[in-house]
């Protein structure tokens, strides 16, 4: 048996090892067998007719109904950069991936008044990325305000689905073409000359909204019934294995025709849990990843704003797993202001540990099922206020989401009461 206190105690203490025991400890096992479907002679045979959908990219494919446009401000000057010194190891970089953008005709010469520089970024895998760095660019494009999914409203229509695909779209943004009028304000310098692109590079600002959109419309018709769709990565969502296979049939379809492609390594396909935007999906419900929960469990006390900010990024967005989340991070939501002087003092430690602990503790929360029976139970606590959503499945109840939400000080609760009281 694994105690709240106990989990509190080892935490007080930053003994890692013990938190980790603890925490395996408390992981809670499933209910059903794993089951992994993608062996499935169905999904097998599946993925072998639509082999052409995970071929590496090339070309530009013209005639789409959403292409890329750069819109720059009135009276905006061509900015330019210059080019960055570089070593014997870097140089072969530029060589290697210039060439072979040149092969997929994703770039061309230029003699554009645009000039931006190049930049390399090194990837996990330890290979270099050429980049291209659009910031002055980006400064004078008037923005697109077209939304980005919310994956909260993914996890709410998650509710029944017991089958779960992933796709990884390979080159997704190159899909893309380039407005012709607007080709030269993509130019770019490197020491083997200057190029422009056809495509939609990485990098400029309007660039995630208007892939965004060229996917939901490519999708729309299976939007928040089987597919749900983030930039390049595809969310396949089912209730049977024979619905899967259905569904999985119109994503590579209309990934075909499209002509879209898809990386076949990181792909997956028909499982009944799937990591997906830090969340482990099953059909009993969701939870944080594993090594999420650890990194914030192993998290050292914060020394400046900065690292205050950091944490509550991480913790927050696990909040609907905790319950009186706003209540418990009030000290800590206080030292991410500029106005307030930084002190970590003995309230924000309790802050900083009671939400590791809180997060160890997180249940396991039901998908939302519109189907079943609802209940929501409310409380009211100092400067914090909260509710959890539970729904009836069988003869129990099982929480749904966790909200809280802090009461700024001059309308905080427990002074009101005091008010009362006094008169």
């Amino acid at each position: 048996m694994v105690s709240a206190a106990s989990i509190r105690a080892s935490i007080t203490r930053n003994d890692v090892g013990e938190m980790g025991g603890r925490f395996l400890h408390v992981l809670r096992p499933q209910d059903i067998p794993s089951t992994d479907a993608s062996t499935n002679p169905r999904i097998t045979e599946l993925l072998d007719t639509y082999v052409n959908v995970f071929e590496a990219p090339h070309g530009v494919i013209p005639d789409r109904s959403i292409h890329h446009e750069i819109i720059v401000k009135v009276g905006a000057i061509p900015p330019r950069g210059c080019i960055y010194r570089m070593s014997e190891e870097e140089l072969s970089v530029p060589r290697a991936q210039l060439d072979d953008l040149i092969e997929k005709g994703w770039i061309r010469p230029s003699s554009s008044p645009y000039g931006a520089p190049v930049l390399f970024v090194w990837k996990k895998n330890t290979d270099v990325q050429l980049c291209i760095d659009y910031c002055k660019l980006n400064a004078q494009t008037i923005k697109n305000v077209g939304p980005l999914p919310r994956i909260d409203d993914l996890l709410e229509r998650l509710g029944g689905a017991k089958f779960f695909s992933k796709l990884d779209l390979k080159s997704g943004y190159h899909r893309l073409e380039i407005r012709q009028e607007d080709r030269y304000k993509t130019a770019f310098k490197t020491r083997y000359g200057h190029f422009e692109s056809l495509v939609m590079p990485f990098g400029l600002t309007n660039a995630p909204t208007r892939f965004q959109a060229a996917m939901t419309t490519e999708f729309r018709h299976m939007l928040d019934k089987c597919v749900f769709i983030y930039l390049d990565d595809i969310l396949v969502y089912s209730r049977s294995l024979d619905e899967h296979v259905e569904h999985l049939h119109t994503v590579l379809e209309r990934l075909r025709q499209a002509k879209y492609k898809a990386n076949r390594d990181k792909c997956e396909f028909a499982r009944q849990e799937l990591k997906y935007f830090g969340h482990y999906m099953t059909p009993q419900g969701i939870r944080p990843l594993a090594d999420k929960i650890e990194a914030i469990l192993v998290w050292p006390e914060s020394t400046n704003t900065t690292e205050v900010r950091s944490f509550m990024g991480l913790a927050g967005y696990y909040q609907r797993f905790i319950t009186g989340y706003s209540r418990i991070a009030a000290p800590l939501t206080r030292l991410q202001s500029p106005k307030v002087p930084f002190v970590f003092d003995d309230e924000a430690r309790r802050s900083f540990q009671a939400l590791k602990t809180a997060m160890l503790m997180a249940l396991v929360l039901s998908i939302y099922d519109p189907t079943l029976l609802m209940r929501v139970t409310t409380d009211a606590h100092g400067y914090g206020i909260g509710a959890v959503l539970e729904q009836q499945d069988s003869d129990d109840w099982h929480p749904v989401e966790y909200f809280s939400h802090k009461v700024p000080p001059i309308n905080s609760l427990d002074d009101a009461r005091k008010s009362c009281s006094r008169s």
